[in-house]
């Protein structure tokens, strides 16, 4: 069991690394920005993975971040079955990650909390 979990993550990193390298190199959609995997997550039986990526911008360019992901899933697809000689390719399931953005806003509010109690202590 561990070592099948061990294989799953080797993979997962392996399509991470060369999913960025197809991204930055080969997809030439000019709705695919800026964009940034920070994970994948493939299925114990390799059928599917669950990209999760990030993209700078308003909800508008994120949306259009994800369409044109998935629109190129296929390309993308065949370009790691080239690349990493895997018996099955998953398919890609592109995921926003919105833990960066949930991160800064937490940070802000305790920026806030600590001034907020700053402030208090001083008057």
């Amino acid at each position: 069991m561990a070592r099948e979990y061990s294989r799953l993550n080797r993979v997962a990193d392996e399509i991470q690394k060369t999913l960025a390298l197809l991204l930055q190199n080969e997809v030439k959609d000019p709705r695919i920005g800026m964009v940034t995997i920070t994970a994948v997550r493939v299925s114990k039986e390799f059928e599917n993975a669950k990209v999760y990526f990030t993209a700078m911008g308003d909800k508008e360019t994120v949306d259009n971040t994800a369409k044109g992901l998935t629109a190129a899933a296929g390309f993308l697809r065949s370009e790691l079955a080239k690349r990493l000689r895997l018996r099955t390719t998953p398919r890609l399931v592109f995921v926003y990650d919105a833990s960066i953005e949930t991160g800064n806003r937490l940070s802000s509010l305790i920026d806030s909390a600590v001034s907020s109690d700053e402030d208090d202590t001083l008057d």
